[in-house]
């Protein structure tokens, strides 16, 4: 077709679709699913949540079979996740036009060409990129009467020097943000909206012409934040980069600022997040903890949950499960950071696996082992659960969860330290081991379902994409980004720990840029601070359980009844009693017993109670007899062969 042509047919509301769109055109399911954070319309469904919604509408009038509308589909999806947290004020959602069901709809909306989208009135500008829709979105919003302005909209008018000015100094509740801008800025707006799902902060808009109001705060730069303490005290808010994310970021953060929790009352909402506060419903002490660092403690209850509870289920492992519990035992003996008790573990594990010869082995097997109760030396793994960056505001939050998505993001940057690390344990073949064991052992032995499927659903999707190591780090923060947005807001989300886009701003403030006004993602700098946070260097041993000091040979008597030595006495006296060490500036390791049986007295350090020993002496004088009567038997037989050989010479 000529060019004149194609561009008359694409006036007229048609486009040329390629191979691969005409594959798309099946079903419209294919462009729009309940994945997205958008509401699927139908004829059925439009007019009452429109009607009865205390919120406005952004729909977008599409057909399955319009190449445009397919080609624009990862646009829109991209926009109703940006303004997710607009939902209160401003739904956005979807209707296809080309299902039969919807041809009478979409007529009485007088849907002529697609994508139409409708607010108030009907929107066919040129311009449909996600700032200017967001702008729309902004403008209907704050052009609305009060008769008919939505219920939870928030006020995005600027306020004057007048209004502002007296808030300084007073106490209060809640933080109270100003955000200063120029006037044709929509920041301001944008981060209003992006907070409404917030509490324990406000922020309030104002214009940079306000001369009293900026000379009063001494703000030189726009957009500026002036943060309102509750406590009466103000300042000017520092932040990376002027842009909407870094400010939403930061406001997101703040000590008391929580995410209100999606509830079908106000009251069960308000009991979730007093009990989420420190000390509230939760026996568990608080650990002081820093977000920049990674701790063993999280790393070493993950395989506690993991071999103890989770996978404690299972009476016996066979086939393609102990397959995946034997590449899961190797995968973290090999590339498990640190050393020390724990991977002597898991080496010890990982060997008594691939030398049983059994196709069915008993778990109860596995526990006795990782309970070491054959008192190896220098084997041990804590067993207790001591969350410190996974740890929750309240029982049921984080924890796990948590600590299992961080062992696989070390676990892929071990890999990528050392690449030789898994040669020659049948993994090695594989492009992304880490991610290929964790997908085998979420989808056979994760607890939550559900979790499972949408993990094996995206696995599906992307990870045969991914070619090397650097791809297989990004391809977990990447997935792992996508739950903590699939998650926002629901009930299992901490309001002290509310799931957002990581790295934030403050951990690495380089990871993020802001393209066309869409926040964007710098992955060199991302995959370079993964590098940094999950590396051992960065591993804390704060809080970790360490394995408990052996006792003491024991002490020999020359007779019944008899005393010790002064030197005995001496050295019993010096023995340094276990506890938490307190001291300021030194890193706080906790010891702790191993509970359970298993008498005996270990001898020489190395393990052996005097059971073994006892056994040892009885094999040692056994084979010395079995060798003396070999001996007397070859002897015997020499001499009689000695006097036939002489009997025949004669």
């Amino acid at each position: 077709l000529s060019a004149a042509l194609r561009a008359s047919y694409v006036q007229r509301g048609f486009a040329l679709m390629s191979p691969r769109l005409l594959r798309l055109v099946s079903g419209a399911g294919r462009l729009y699913t309940e994945e997205d954070p958008l509401v699927i319309l139908s004829s059925g469904s439009l007019k009452s949540a429109v009607t009865n919604s205390s919120s406005a509408w952004l729909i977008q009038f599409f057909s399955s079979w319009c190449g445009h509308c397919i080609q624009y589909s990862s646009t829109w999806k991209a926009l109703a996740q940006d303004v997710k947290d607009w939902q209160d004020a401003v739904s956005v959602g979807v209707l296809d036009c080309a299902q039969e069901e919807n041809f009478d709809v979409c007529k009485d909306y007088s849907i002529k060409f697609y994508p139409t989208f409708k607010v108030r009135t009907t929107y066919r500008g040129a311009d449909r990129s996600i700032p200017s829709v967001r702008q729309l979105m902004v403008n209907v919003l704050q052009n609305h009467t009060n008769l008919d302005r939505p219920k939870h909209c928030p006020p995005l008018e600027p306020y004057s020097a007048a209004q502002l000015l007296p808030l300084l100094g007073q106490r209060s509740d809640h933080y109270t943000a100003i955000l200063v801008e120029e006037p044709d800025s929509y920041v301001g707006r944008e981060l209003i909206l992006d907070l409404l799902q917030y509490s324990g902060v406000q922020v309030k808009r104002a214009l940079s012409s306000d001369r009293p109001l900026v000379d009063a705060l001494k703000l030189t730069a726009f957009p500026s934040i002036y943060l309102l303490h509750p406590n009466g005290t103000h300042a000017h808010l520092h932040s990376e980069k002027p842009l909407r994310f870094f400010f939403s970021s930061l406001l997101r953060t703040l000590p008391g600022v929580q995410r209100r929790l999606k509830s079908s009352s106000t009251s069960s909402s308000g009991a979730s997040q007093v009990g989420a506060l420190p000390g509230k419903q939760n026996t568990e002490p608080w650990r002081d903890f820093d977000r920049s660092k990674v701790y063993m403690a999280d790393l070493e209850s993950a395989l506690h949950y993991l071999l103890r509870v989770e996978l404690a289920t299972h009476n016996t492992l066979e086939g393609e499960e102990l397959k995946i519990f034997k590449d899961l035992v190797t995968l973290v003996a090999k590339l498990y950071p640190g050393g020390g008790s724990v991977v002597k573990l898991m080496e010890t594990l990982s060997d008594w696996l691939l030398s049983m010869p059994l196709q069915r082995i008993p778990y109860q097997a596995v526990l006795d082992l990782v309970d070491n109760k054959m008192r190896i030396s220098g084997v041990f793994l804590g067993a207790e659960l001591r969350w410190v960056g996974c740890q929750g505001s309240r029982a049921g939050l984080r924890g796990y969860p948590c600590s299992l998505w961080t062992l696989f993001h070390v676990l892929t940057v071990q890999h990528d330290a050392n690449p030789t690390a898994l040669d020659n344990t049948g993994l090695e073949a594989e492009v992304a081991p880490v991610l290929q064991v964790m997908r085998r052992y979420i989808r056979t032995f994760f607890g939550c379902r559900e979790c499972g499927r949408h993990f094996e659903q995206a696995a599906s999707v992307g990870m045969d994409n991914v070619q090397n190591r650097e791809q297989q780090i990004l391809w977990l923060w990447q997935q792992h980004n996508r739950v903590n947005m699939r998650l926002a807001g629901s009930l299992s989300d901490d309001p002290l720990f509310p799931k957002a886009p990581w790295p934030s701003p403050s951990l690495c403030a380089s990871c993020h840029e802001e393209k066309n006004g869409i926040h964007v993602w710098n992955q060199d700098n991302v995959l370079r601070f993964l590098r940094h946070h999950y590396a051992a260097s960065n591993l804390s041993p704060e809080y970790s359980v360490t394995p408990p000091r052996l006792p003491a040979p024991p002490v020999p008597k020359e007779h019944e009844g008899g005393v010790r030595s002064d030197s005995e006495k001496k050295s019993s006296t010096q023995t340094p009693r276990p506890g938490r060490q307190a001291v300021k500036g030194e890193e706080r390791r906790e010891v702790v017993g191993v509970a359970g049986g298993g008498g005996g007295v270990w001898l020489l350090g190395l393990g052996f109670n005097s059971v073994d020993m006892s056994l040892c002496v009885v094999l040692y004088v056994c084979s010395c007899l079995f060798l003396m009567l070999l001996f007397f038997f070859f002897k015997v037989r020499s001499r009689r062969w000695k006097l036939r050989s002489s009997r025949l010479h004669v």
